[in-house]
């Protein structure tokens, strides 16, 4: 299951139910129900940020009428994980045999890398 994403102000610990998105050209800081997905240049807020934000002189706060809810869990993370862990463990095709070289004799076994996952041999 997918931790829940944190509020983005300095040292707070809270679970983030709204976002905050700027728009410059507008002079406006609109707060709304969390993103489904974290963006650039937003910010996520738990609802004690989100219902106290003030703007600075000259820009409005458009703000959601509504209650703040946190997001439902998901498990697209755990099936991502499932899915990664299954693809490194499937043998890996074997390209053609070239002679080792006996000077070094741990060449049996290698560090394989798929993304940000590496498979590690066994003993080491």
């Amino acid at each position: 299951m997918r931790s829940p994403r944190r509020c983005s102000r300095n040292g707070c610990p809270r679970q983030a139910v709204a976002t905050l998105t700027y728009v410059y050209n507008e002079s406006t800081a609109v707060v709304g129900p969390l993103a489904a997905f974290a963006e650039p240049h937003t910010y996520d807020l738990c609802e004690q940020h989100a219902r106290s934000l003030t703007a600075p002189r000259g820009w409005d706060v458009v703000r959601h009428e509504g209650e703040f809810e946190p997001p439902p869990p998901t498990t697209d993370d755990l099936v991502a994980l499932a899915e990664a862990v299954r693809e490194a463990a499937r043998p890996a095709p074997r390209p053609p045999e070239e002679p080792q070289d006996r000077s070094h004799p741990d060449q049996s076994h290698s560090t394989g890398r798929r993304g940000h996952l590496r498979v590690i041999p066994p003993n080491h």
